[in-house]
């Protein structure tokens, strides 16, 4: 299905690029290739002569602007150093393929390259002190119902109860590195390696869910959009978030014919949702600045918090790295260099899926595949703010990173307070 959305999303937006351009629709394609994100669209070019004769005062006026370019409605009119008047109008979608390119490695894959070395390397402390197998010991009575396929005690439960937390934080890029070292663990008891185990199928589903506690990063994007009260979205996200989790473990469940109705189950279902209510009940307690202060502050302690606990036990588990011919700085440094690798296997499935999003949006095929939702959500009379948040609903199944792309341009053109940009 991937392949064929990939395959389909390039050669439709080239040929209706092309359709475009020999129908005189656009004016030019080197911002699909050159581009860059919200620069002015050049749609057509002037001769002097045909502005003078169009215009000849405007002319005169873009002539004396010391700037040469001057503004006239919806369009900016450019003097080159050819002598000739360029016109701009609407800015582009998305960035080109070569910036798409560049910006993917600079601002995504070098800072995920730093993640995960660093928290693998945390990982691999954790392998070598022998922390996960205990992890995995107190675990065994709820992953064993959840997970039946995964032997007992094996070390995936250690990396999931790693990635849930993260993501129970909001702290995505902490729960990356742990989500693909389960995947990997999980792959190596996996029979068929071609296709993905039931076990892998259900802790992606409830991954994805992501059930949130504190939507750190949520926040911090409505903070830089200067919301006035980034963390207002706080409830809602926990709401749906739980509820989505609950769906993925019940549909999961039931498509791989898991008994859900046991006391491990029950037991912590319970347990999530009392801690939930409980902060819930306390935040909502809470004035703006308060929750802003304390939401950041707890999620940044439980993280910081993490890492003093698995180095401190690091430290007074020294013998058993000694039993294994190496010591605590050692052992995270070995595990660094496999988030690295772990890096460099994932920047290709980066680069396909970014830049076909990007031709995607820039031939703007994307818009007229879209237009077709809010002229059937019109028909129920759904607001005009619910549906221009549409495409980050549409977008977010395919891609995490184009849906934040979405989020964050809904956030600029409609104002972090707004339903649209709340949605």
């Amino acid at each position: 299905a991937l392949s064929r959305f990939w395959s389909f999303i390039f050669a439709g937006s080239i040929l209706y690029i092309f359709i475009l351009l020999i129908s005189g629709k656009t004016y030019t394609i080197g911002n699909v290739v050159n581009g860059t994100q919200n620069d002015p669209m050049l749609v057509g070019e002037l001769t002097p002569e045909m502005l003078i004769l169009k215009d000849t005062s405007f002319y005169s006026k873009l002539t004396q602007n010391k700037n040469n370019y001057i503004q006239k409605g919806d369009s900016l009119y450019k003097l080159t150093d050819k002598n000739s008047i360029e016109i701009y109008s609407g800015k582009q979608a998305a960035d080109g393929i070569f910036v798409t390119c560049k910006n993917t490695i600079l601002d995504l894959w070098l800072p995920l390259i730093g993640y995960l070395t660093f928290f693998c390397g945390l990982l691999h402390l954790l392998s070598d002190s022998g922390a996960i197998s205990k992890f995995a010991k107190v675990l065994t009575p709820l992953f064993v119902k959840i997970f039946p396929d995964l032997p007992k005690g094996h070390a995936a439960y250690g990396f999931m109860t790693m990635n849930f937390a993260a993501n129970f934080l909001g702290l995505d890029n902490a729960a990356t590195p742990f989500g693909l070292k389960a995947m990997e663990s999980m792959q190596e008891v996996n029979e068929t390696k071609t296709r993905a185990s039931n076990s892998q199928i259900m802790f992606l589903c409830l991954h994805a869910a992501g059930l949130t506690l504190i939507p750190t990063s949520i926040i911090g994007y409505r903070a830089a959009q200067n919301a006035s009260n980034p963390a207002d979205i706080m409830l809602p996200c926990i709401i749906t978030s739980f509820v989505g989790t609950f769906a993925a473990l019940v549909f999961v469940s039931i498509k791989q014919r898991i008994n859900l109705l046991n006391l491990a189950v029950i037991i912590f279902v319970a347990g999530v949702s009392g801690i939930i209510g409980f902060l819930l009940f306390y935040i909502t307690r809470l004035n703006g600045s308060e929750k802003m202060h304390f939401t950041s502050n707890l999620s940044n302690a439980v993280l910081l918090a993490i890492i003093f606990l698995i180095i401190l036990y690091s430290i007074f588990q020294e013998k058993v790295f000694k039993r294994n011919e190496t010591n605590v700085f050692d052992s995270f440094v070995t595990g660094a260099k496999d988030g690295f690798t772990t890096g460099v296997r994932v920047l290709p499935y980066m680069i396909a899926m970014l830049v076909a999003l990007s031709v995607f949006r820039n031939s703007g095929l994307m818009y007229l595949v879209m237009d077709g939702v809010p002229s059937v959500l019109n028909l129920f009379a759904v607001k005009r703010e619910i549906i221009d948040a549409i495409p980050v609903a549409l977008m977010r199944p395919f891609s995490a990173g184009g849906s934040r792309g979405f989020m964050l341009d809904a956030m600029k053109t409609y104002g972090p307070d707004s339903l649209t940009g709340q949605l």
